[in-house]
């Protein structure tokens, strides 16, 4: 029988689930929106819910892993964990204004569908900023996903290493967004 996750050292989760890209499926979008009408009931009336990440890009590879950003006020932060923790997902982190939520990892590796969520409070959502500029500019996009690729070997079982080697390019085109949209999510 398999180790509980909780037990894992961060080298055995790392092995277990290690960096894939493929190329992007048009059954993300809706994975997210089915996601999200689950996710819907258990959020405050105000909570804005968006795709993130790469997967929600068309047209570039990406780690077959839904990204999720819900931005909900801090107070509401808690009972919203309570929720989702009652629905599959499991805690993974948590500061005073964020806690990200994985579902779909199993101590048998991923599940078919597999999801990151990042509760936020209201504004904290540069990924947005990202996302839109990647869409809006294809080049910008394809340049990320060469990027993507060049690390995904090298970085396959060291999820830290190749987040950290893709940072400088992410703060690179979020701050272009920023000056070109403004406070289009602000």
């Amino acid at each position: 029988m398999s180790k509980p996750l909780s037990e894992m050292s961060l080298e055995e989760l790392w092995q277990l689930f290690p960096i894939q890209l493929v190329e992007h499926q048009p059954c993300w979008e809706n994975w997210y929106q089915i996601e999200k009408g689950h996710l819907m009931p258990s959020l405050p009336a105000t909570a804005k819910i968006h795709h993130i990440g790469s997967t929600s890009i068309n047209g570039i590879w990406a780690k077959p892993i839904i990204d999720i950003l819900v931005e909900a006020n801090p107070n509401t932060h808690e009972a919203i964990k309570h929720q989702l923790l009652q629905n599959g997902y499991l805690c993974m982190a948590q500061t005073e204004t964020r806690i990200d939520f994985n579902k779909g990892y199993t101590p048998d590796g991923f599940a078919e569908k597999v999801f990151h969520l990042h509760l936020r409070k209201f504004g904290d959502n540069d990924e947005l900023y990202f996302r839109d500029y990647l869409k809006e500019h294809p080049e910008a996009a394809k340049a990320y996903e060469k990027l993507k690729l060049s690390l995904w070997k090298p970085f396959e079982h060291d999820r830290d290493g190749y987040t950290e080697h893709k940072t400088a390019f992410v703060n690179e085109y979020t701050k272009k967004a920023i000056m070109q949209y403004g406070r289009r999510y602000r």
